[in-house]
């Protein structure tokens, strides 16, 4: 089409238009004839016969549930152990059981329409429970005989259908049901017969015609059928039958005549778990009438709507084309797009958009050259830089400068990803400029850090009347930042400067107020203020410094917690501390605490495994609540060591002590742990701290210096030596004695014996 003259591709457009009221025509016209063609009649007798199918499947999925679900309900676990009729009868207690077998088999029965009888067969019994008869011997029943049929090539635990005919003709589908393992012990058969009439009543079609259905099993037998004196008989002696069951389709439809008549047989299989056959026979002849008369009339109608909308289309198309086609020449004749091999539109199209991409990329290109330069003259003037592009930027005669941080900012960081901590800079940036009202001058830009550095300009109205609205707009970007972040800034703010050379000392200003939130808290909007008190007495509690020593020797965590509530109380109540005086109060409490730890041979290095530098991590924190919540785990965690270290090594002794006093003995090691109060495995753990050696290894080494001592000094041999020491045998002494020694017990008497 792209290469198609507009003239031609308008026609085509047109004539598509005009064929609309032909599509509608020919749908119209093709439901019709669907309608009472010989396939749609196919396919509905088809859908009602699957339909039929499903609805008796349901009925009988339903009834092999309830048998499922009360063979699960354990009821017949009642009468596992009575095998004979006698031996029921025996005792009401064992008839009361039966019966409620016998009840559960009645609401079954009363629950489900069309069953005409069920029963429970216990095997090897002599009786049954069933619904007609209630519980009375096999004698007076039907054979079980049939059972071993009915359940050969049964697959799982699921039951099975059997059509069968019963001992006084009633004809019916049995649901057979052996109990399984899974949900019972017992071990029997539960069996619902359905009556065929039932069947016959969801499978009975109410489509028109004189031919009726037939349900078979798989090798043709007939199950179900109107005419009843055809049950049970082989449906392949019916008429075409045969070509159906050799069809090997789940399921279909075909044409036949019989007698005159033009029959449409359509059938169905059923689900594996029946492997029955559903046939439908319908009448053709009474079903095609209209069809014929409606095809006619249509083909006529269309021909001549066709005929008028192709003439009308080209009319149209040549008149609506010709303004089209001479811009088209116009813009060919005096520009050079490359374009060529395409039609009026597509040659339009492309031109405008290529114009549209260049003009939307020379935008975009200067407006950020024009960011670029200005965020840079910005940066520029902070460093003391000023710039002919910075004079024009900031017009009027007085400065003023804003710091906003973002409060805990490392754990904003660890929280937030590059590219989402990037997007944040880039929507906050021109929303600080924004926020401001309309005759001052704001330039925002990121300094790095969680710092947003705002440089405000205004003029000398502004300047003795607009601090209020300035402070508005500063609350507005907190609480602004505060939503974008999901995390809460502080904002500082200088003080007055009527140069641009100013600025510079005016980002100090602001850098130092931002340091106040230490004590102030976090959040706030805070402005420098020049106080004559900032020169005042440089504090340090040098008791409480004392204080916390001490109670770090007592393990007094709550003392220490408190104390450090004292310092921070001392803190908030000098008129003027400055940022450096705390930051070197709680620096020198770090470090008091830590040398202290160190004389007192404390391995900190195993305390404070895993934590960054401490110095470090307290400079990060905003606020005196932080630094509280940091040195309260700090502390907690020395005194957790100090504790533990403390339990293992009164244990260690009490271990130690007492495998010098038992190691002659065979010693349980579960049961010493327990005399000792530790678990096994902690016993081991300390052991091998203690020693270097596991508890077995010690215990042997304790022997071993035994044995060699006794080697020396005593004559005993060496069977008492062993015996003395602990082993049960001499080949176990000689065992662990080379081992330990590098060469048996006796050569080692032999070699001191002979140096002494």
């Amino acid at each position: 089409m792209k290469r198609f003259p507009i003239m031609l591709q308008l026609t085509l457009i047109m004539f598509c238009v005009m064929a609309v009221p032909i599509s509608i025509l020919t749908w119209y016209s093709g439901t019709q004839i669907l309608k009472h063609s010989e396939s749609a009649i196919a396919e509905s007798t088809l859908a009602g016969l699957n339909a039929n199918r499903r609805l008796n499947e349901t009925a009988l999925n339903s009834l092999a549930q309830d048998v499922v679900h009360l063979a699960a309900t354990k009821v017949f676990d009642r009468v596992r152990n009575f095998e004979t009729l006698e031996e029921l009868n025996s005792q009401y207690v064992n008839i009361a059981s039966t019966q409620v077998v016998l009840n559960e088999l009645n609401n079954l029965k009363n629950r489900q329409d069309g069953i005409y009888s069920s029963y429970f067969y216990l095997d090897g019994s002599d009786y049954v429970v069933s619904s007609d008869k209630g519980i009375t011997s096999l004698s007076r029943y039907e054979s079980m005989e049939w059972l071993s049929t009915a359940l050969e090539g049964r697959r799982g635990i699921s039951g099975v259908w059997f059509p069968r005919k019963l001992a006084n003709g009633k004809n019916v589908v049995t649901y057979v049901l052996p109990l399984n393992r899974l949900s019972t012990t017992t071990k029997g058969t539960i069996v619902v017969n359905l009556e065929e009439d039932r069947i016959s009543q969801y499978l009975r079609t109410s489509e028109p015609g004189k031919h009726s259905y037939m349900l078979m099993e798989a090798d043709g037998t007939i199950i179900s059928n109107e005419d009843k004196s055809l049950l049970f008989t082989s449906g392949k002696d019916q008429p075409y039958i045969q070509e159906v069951l050799d069809s090997g389709k789940k399921e279909g439809y075909a044409y036949h005549e019989l007698d005159g008549e033009r029959l449409i047989y359509t059938w169905s299989r059923s689900a594996s778990q029946y492997n029955w056959l559903n046939v439908n026979v319908y009448s053709m002849d009474e079903l095609m009438t209209k069809t014929h008369s409606i095809q006619r009339n249509i083909i006529l109608l269309t021909i001549v709507i066709v005929f008028a909308g192709a003439l009308l289309t080209i009319v149209l198309s040549t008149w609506l084309s010709k303004p089209l086609r001479e811009l088209v020449r116009a813009v060919r004749a005096r520009s050079n797009l490359g374009i060529t091999k395409k039609n009026e539109l597509v040659f339009l199209d492309a031109a405008f958009q290529r114009m549209q991409e260049e003009e939307e990329g020379l935008t975009r290109l200067l407006r950020e050259r024009e960011q670029d330069t200005r965020n840079l003259a910005v940066h520029h003037l902070l460093k003391g830089e000023v710039t002919r592009q910075v004079e024009g930027l900031f017009p009027e005669h007085y400065y003023m400068t804003a710091i906003m941080s973002i409060d805990r900012y490392r754990r904003y960081v660890s929280h937030m990803n590059p590219e989402t901590r990037q997007y944040h800079r880039y929507v906050l940036v021109p929303q600080c400029n924004s926020l401001f009202p309309e005759g001052i001058h704001v330039r925002t830009v990121y300094q790095g850090e969680g710092c947003f550095v705002m440089i405000i300009n205004y003029d000398a109205e502004e300047a003795e009347n607009g601090a209020k609205s300035v402070h508005e707009a500063l609350a507005s970007i907190r609480d602004m930042a505060a939503e974008v972040l999901g995390h809460s800034v502080t904002i500082g703010v200088s003080s007055q400067a009527d140069s641009i050379e100013m600025i510079p000392d005016r980002v100090v200003e602001a850098m130092e107020v931002i340091k106040h939130r230490m004590i102030g808290g976090s959040g706030g909007i805070t402005y420098w203020k020049q106080d004559a008190d900032q020169t005042g007495k440089y504090i340090y509690p040098a008791n409480s410094e004392r204080r916390i020593l001490n109670f770090l020797d007592n393990g007094d965590l709550d003392s220490i917690i408190k104390e450090l509530g004292l310092i921070r109380d001392e803190i908030q109540s000098v008129e003027y501390i400055s940022y450096d005086n705390i930051m070197f109060i709680y620096n020198q409490i770090l470090g008091v605490t830590i040398k202290h730890l160190r004389e007192n041979n404390v391995s900190t290095s195993r305390i404070f495994a895993g934590r960054r530098n401490i110095y470090s991590a307290i400079a990060t924190r905003d606020t005196l609540d932080e630094l509280d919540e940091y040195l309260h785990e700090f502390f907690g965690d020395i005194i957790q060591y100090l504790e533990r270290s403390s339990g293992e090594a009164n244990y260690g002794e009490r271990i130690t002590r007492y495998l010098e006093e038992h190691y002659c003995e065979e010693i349980v090691f579960e049961d010493m742990a327990k005399e000792i109060g530790i678990s096994y495995s902690y016993m081991r753990k300390i052991v091998m701290e203690l020693t270097g050696k596991s508890l077995i290894d010690y215990t042997n080494s304790l022997r071993i210096e035994k044995a060699k001592q006794l080697l020396l000094e005593s004559n005993l041999s060496m069977t008492q030596i062993a015996a003395e020491v602990g082993y049960a045998n001499v080949q176990s002494f000689n065992r662990f004695f080379r081992k330990y020694e590098g060469m048996p017990p006796s050569s080692y008497k032999a070699l001191k014996s002979t140096g002494a």
